[in-house]
């Protein structure tokens, strides 16, 4: 789960993070007034200037026109009226863009220099790893992949946590004062012990700031939650953005679906996450291009899979589907009857290859050839990927 950067902010704060002050605009009526109102209360605390920020959930919003400097209060709410309700293409957002339903109108900061600091969790050394880099404000991959020199990181043991040395050898790297450093110590155990605490997954501060007064910013963060701890965290839940995500990815969420969509023709509802990537993987092989990653789970009903398949048909790009079922808990005649159920219910048009193993195989292959449905058998993952690519291609107008 993603969340936006007021909100990344707000959670930051929580720990003694220091961040910029600012309010929140979403769309509605009188936008430009409404911002010139949170304008002028920033303006009452000290503000001089404001940055106008559009929030949506991709990095690369300020090449976009997504971030911009207002000298004035009138300024901020004229920016702040163009920018809501604009549409937004960055690298992150893919060629349809996100639109600009809510905007972060925060005081300016006085920028000597701009950093960067995240946390990951690196599987390769089995540890949290904290990252920093002199090269702040712009993407770390970019980073990463030009300049690798420049990102200087810390593994932390999870025995023993952040440590005063982790936190040095960190501020060597970034070139901080004795005095900065003394104060960027507290900073980065703070920063680790919030990673902890909200059970993230992903946490990155861009750019992290020196102000002239020389003081330890957070300007902007991201950050990812690990969806499988959210149930200790509800305030973290309340902060969904539901038009931020894909509307499949939403409903499927509802019935516990795992879902991601891509952007291929052919829809694939597969139980088990190895064989869902493998399904994609031999579709691709095939000269095909996958419409959705899609896992009922192990145990799925014969209502989960009528939901499963009705989300996969949401999706106008999806030309054919395939139904690949090991069947092991999942029984494959309760996913046959949960196939029919949904094929007849949306009275299914597009071409649909079933390939079914395990439980109850030739139970399930009987009730599909018995439905009256033209569903199309397959044996093997290669026949049923080489079938459902042919299905698609055919497709009038694909």
């Amino acid at each position: 789960m993603n969340i936006h950067e007021y909100q990344a902010k707000q959670v930051l704060k929580k720990y003694g993070i220091t961040v910029s002050d600012g309010r929140l605009v979403e769309e509605g009526a009188d936008v430009k007034g409404r911002a010139e109102k949170a304008a002028k209360e920033l303006a009452a605390a000290g503000a001089s200037l404001f940055v106008v920020k559009a929030q949506i959930h991709a990095g690369g919003r300020g090449k976009a026109g997504g971030v911009k400097l207002a000298k004035s209060v009138a300024e901020a709410g004229t920016l702040a009226e163009e920018i809501m309700g604009k549409t937004l293409v960055t690298p992150q957002t893919g060629a349809e863009g996100k639109k600009v339903h809510k905007i972060w109108i925060e005081a300016a900061s006085d920028i000597e220099r701009e950093m960067y600091l995240g946390i990951v969790i690196d599987r390769a050394v089995s540890q949290v790893v904290m990252m920093a880099s002199t090269e702040g404000g712009v993407e770390i991959e970019e980073v990463a992949h030009s300049h690798p020199e420049k990102i200087f990181k810390v593994a932390i043991d999870p025995t023993t946590g952040f440590m005063p040395y982790h936190g040095r050898k960190l501020a060597q790297g970034l070139g901080l004062t004795p005095e900065q450093t003394k104060a960027a110590i507290p900073f980065f155990a703070s920063f680790y012990k919030c990673f902890l605490a909200e059970d993230c997954s992903q946490v990155e501060i861009n750019p992290l700031i020196i102000t002239k007064q020389g003081n330890l910013h957070a300007l902007d963060a991201k950050f990812n939650f690990d969806d499988n701890a959210l149930f200790r965290h509800k305030d973290i839940v309340e902060m969904r953005d539901l038009l931020e995500e894909n509307a499949q990815d939403v409903e499927a969420s509802k019935y516990e679906l795992a879902y991601i969509a891509l952007d291929g023709n052919i829809g694939c509802l597969v139980n088990g996450a190895g064989l869902a990537m493998a399904t994609m993987d031999i579709i691709k092989l095939h000269g095909g291009e996958p419409a959705n990653f899609l896992d009922v789970g192990g145990g799925a009903s014969k209502e989960k899979v009528s939901h499963a398949f009705k989300i996969i048909l949401k999706d106008p790009k999806v030309k054919a589907i395939l139904d690949n079922i090991f069947g092991g808990i999942m029984k494959c005649d309760i996913i046959a009857e949960g196939v029919i159920a949904a094929a007849r219910e949306l009275q299914l048009q597009v071409p649909l290859v079933v390939r079914l193993e395990g439980t109850n195989v030739e139970k399930g292959k009987e009730i599909l050839a018995n439905s009256g449905l033209k569903i199309t058998p397959a044996d093997g993952l290669t026949d049923a990927a080489q079938k459902v690519v042919a299905a698609a291609k055919a497709v009038k107008g694909n």
